[in-house]
């Protein structure tokens, strides 16, 4: 069963991921965020209960 042969697939395996590792990564990763985080408001909310319609 030639599908189970690891020779040429290791290599093809290990090139991709060395690919994303040395090369897009690095890429990926120097991109800024355009929705930097900010403070979250400590308000505290009134907000009414609801009242059931039933008893």
């Amino acid at each position: 069963m030639p599908q189970l042969n690891p020779d040429p697939w290791f290599l093809i395996l290990s090139l991709a991921w060395l690919t994303y590792i040395l090369v897009l990564q690095p890429k990926i990763l120097s991109n800024k965020s355009m929705n930097h985080p900010t403070n979250k408001n400590n308000e505290i909310i009134k907000t009414n209960p609801w009242t059931w319609p039933w008893p």
